[in-house]
């Protein structure tokens, strides 16, 4: 597939802002089974300052220093990219679980970048309840590619969709106690479950292709930023699975950033200088398939 991706971010002040700083992840990553062609980060104002970097990570920065006085800043990534859905060796996907922690003896060539996906983080905790919870679907002696499927399927099966039920700041024990939330929190949850039985584990950012409701049109800016998580099979391959719609990584699929979790890859952050009381953030992104 190929997808015309337009990501843009405004914000409003209801007074000048003399100094605006910000950091984006919104350049999609270039990895085997996606091409990026084109892809720009703009700002408006022109920015004084505007750079770009990889981070450690891997993943595409950008930063930007907005100095004129504003009363509106906006924030667009816009570009092509080419995806083909990711395939996975069956015998990868056959190895034991058990065989298959950074923290427990794994021998694999690349297990030193694993690691750090395996601890905690900011955002994911090492909580009890979650430990609990994905005991059921790691039995032992289970195939990785089974046990997390499984996980997978659990997840989207226990807890509900729902917008109001979370906040960005929500607690891996707080959507565990509401089993409700979007899709940031259930690949915490997911990375929860993972992490506390030891496997690695990393929160993805991008976006998801959707189609129209029968007989309706795109509706063009209605798409939204996706989340989901990918864990490590050993050898530099990764399995990604999306909890919140029950189904591995696939050609509809649009890859930007990955860290230990939201925190590491927020589309946006930022400092602001201003005697503004209030501010509005409207984000529009559409993600339209293109003819090759």
């Amino acid at each position: 597939m190929r997808y015309e991706l337009q990501h843009t971010t405004t914000y409003t002040y209801d007074a000048p802002v003399s100094d605006s700083l910000g950091v984006a992840h919104l350049v999609p990553r270039t990895l085997p089974w996606q091409e990026v062609d084109g892809y720009v980060v703009s700002t408006d104002p022109t920015p004084v300052d505007h750079s770009s970097d990889l981070d450690y990570y891997g993943n595409h920065v950008t930063y930007f220093q907005v100095t004129s006085p504003h009363e509106e800043l906006v924030v667009q990534g816009r570009g092509t990219v080419d995806v083909l859905t990711p395939v996975h060796d069956p015998e990868v996907l056959a190895r034991p679980w058990e065989t298959l922690r950074p923290l427990m003896g794994a021998t694999a060539s690349d297990v030193w970048r694993a690691t750090d996906f395996a601890l905690a983080s900011a955002q994911v905790e090492h909580v009890a309840a979650a430990r609990e919870y994905a005991a059921t679907s790691l039995r032992p002696g289970l195939e990785i590619g089974e046990a997390v499927t499984d996980l997978m399927h659990r997840v989207h099966a226990d807890f509900e969709y729902d917008r109001t039920a979370t906040t960005v700041t929500s607690t891996v024990g707080h959507i565990l106690e509401r089993r409700a939330g979007v899709c940031q929190d259930f690949a915490h949850l997911m990375l929860a479950c993972l992490r506390t039985h030891h496997l690695a584990a990393r929160y993805v950012s991008g976006y998801l292709a959707t189609d129209p409701p029968p007989g309706k049109e795109r509706v063009v800016g209605a798409d939204a930023s996706h989340a989901w998580i990918e864990v490590w099979l050993g050898d530099g391959t990764w399995l990604a699975l999306d909890p919140t719609n029950d189904q591995w990584l696939n050609d509809r699929y649009v890859t930007v950033a990955w860290g230990r979790d939201y925190g590491d890859v927020p589309p946006l952050k930022g400092v602001i200088f201003t005697e503004a009381k209030r501010s509005t953030m409207r984000v529009a992104v559409d993600v339209a398939p293109v003819d090759r």
